[in-house]
């Protein structure tokens, strides 16, 4: 059976305090609605339509970052999760197959979850999600007898009785794509708020004859997010979870508590991590890597045996081979360290390739941007750049060749040659007390001034 992703990210948040739409805030550096989606995307959906509202635009271009494939439709009214799902109809013409309704901001429900929405399909015409709420109060309740879900009662509309029931309702839904959009276009919005609610469907289903059940997942699933206190508290629940996976598959977290993780953080097992590091987006560490404390990795890759920072900085683009050395106050982007490599002390290396076993000296830069166009530095096998060279590219140094300390390198160097620019030192005897009497005596007189 084809199933279709409808997600609702129409909500404005107002509790969010924010002009970001709520679904891009992000969590372990993406946007919630990503983790939704890559949850979603272990159903290999032939479509996928994300319903966006307040902020379209800014849904629309995250949306096309994250799944080209995807489509986005507008809710140009919020007037309720069900006018929500049915603005997906146009998106779902010529398709057969399954819905899976999910939510932008809850971004927790997992993979497994949705494939069990999607497995029981085959007993029930309709699938609803539920969980065992430890403070089931201000959760809509679902009523079953059996396996059968006889309908969803609002906490304010539950007799004393279903007040008692715990499981409840987290509005995520599966069925019939036909069927519920069929359903949908006969709920009405006879309530307080005017809107037009997805929970409706139960009871509509039920009462033209069609079988309607529910599946149970973990609470902290569910969890919503709604202002910027349940942000922080989904980050965190996000960061231990990631934590205790990598201790679990051998890394060495020296400080867990201390570590920040992507969403998408790869680390191999026998590496280890020291005390405040940070992974943004698109870091991959192998096995036995040693990222030393209060380092920063982004869009990266460190090969096995390799060792960073402390205080280091690895930008996109960055390229780390095996049994390299980055280390202090060093800053590599869009560059490739070759195997062997190293680049120690307090230097910048962009737009870049180092060849196998050269050695970068301290504070040596690549002076990769003419403040208009970026240009690339190649430096060959088992190079000695002298510490405080500045490389001005685009320039190439060949292998075994040599720069001298303070060296200012304009072009190119040729294997095994020792290049030298730097201007001739000159010794002016006296010079320093006479011009030292003048400083004194000048800042002298603009104090007694400025008496």
């Amino acid at each position: 059976m084809s199933t279709a992703l409808v997600i609702l990210a129409a909500g404005k948040g107002t509790r969010m305090n924010s002009d970001l739409p709520k679904v891009l805030h992000p969590i372990a550096q993406v946007p919630m609605l990503e983790h939704a989606m890559a949850a979603g995307r272990s159903l290999e959906p032939e479509r996928t339509i994300v319903v966006a509202g307040h902020g379209a635009d800014l849904v629309r271009a995250a949306v096309a970052e994250i799944d080209e494939t995807a489509t986005v439709v507008l809710q140009e009214e919020q007037l309720g999760t069900g006018h929500a799902v049915a603005q997906a109809k146009d998106a779902l013409s010529g398709f057969d197959g399954d819905i899976v309704v999910l939510y932008g901001d809850t971004p927790f429900i997992s993979a497994d979850t949705i494939e069990r929405m999607v497995a029981a399909r085959a007993r029930a015409d309709l699938v609803v999600l539920g969980f065992e709420a430890a403070d089931p109060a201000r959760y809509g309740r679902l009523v079953m007898r059996g396996n059968t879900l006889e309908k969803i009662v609002e906490y304010k509309d539950a007799n004393e009785e279903e007040r008692t029931i715990t499981f409840c309702n987290s509005g995520l839904m599966a069925g019939d794509a036909k069927q519920m959009l069929g359903l949908l276009e006969k709920v009405g919005n006879d309530n307080a708020a005017g809107e037009y609610y997805l929970t409706d469907l139960p009871a509509l289903a039920r009462a033209e004859g069609l079988s309607v059940t529910a599946v149970s997942c973990d609470e902290a699933e569910t969890l919503g997010i709604n202002s910027r206190a349940e942000l922080a508290k989904a980050d965190a629940v996000f960061q231990a979870k990631a934590r205790a996976e990598l201790l679990d598959l051998g890394v060495t977290l020296m400080a867990p508590e201390t570590v920040y993780l992507a969403f998408d953080t790869m680390i191999g097992r026998d590496t280890v991590i020291e005390p405040n590091v940070v992974f943004g987006p698109g870091v991959t560490v192998e096995s036995g890597a040693l990222i030393r404390a209060f380092s920063h990795l982004e869009g990266c890759h460190v090969s096995r045996g390799a060792k960073v920072g402390p205080y280091a900085r690895l930008r996109p683009g960055a390229e780390l081979a095996e049994d390299t050395h980055i280390g202090n106050f060093v800053e590599i982007k869009n560059a490739e360290i070759a195997e062997g490599a190293k680049v120690n002390h307090l230097s910048y290396i962009g737009d870049a390739s180092v060849g196998a076993a050269t050695n970068i000296g301290a504070g040596t830069i690549t002076c990769n941007y003419d403040g208009v166009m970026k240009h690339r530095t190649e430096i060959g096998a088992r190079a000695f750049i002298g510490s405080n060279t500045m490389l001005i590219a685009p320039v190439k140094v060949g292998h075994e060749a040599m720069t001298a300390t303070g060296t200012v390198v304009t072009k190119n160097i040729e294997d095994g040659a020792l290049a030298l620019g730097r201007a001739e030192q000159q010794n002016k005897p006296g010079r320093a007390r006479k011009l030292m009497d003048m400083l004194r005596a000048k800042k002298a007189r603009l104090q007694k001034g400025a008496e």
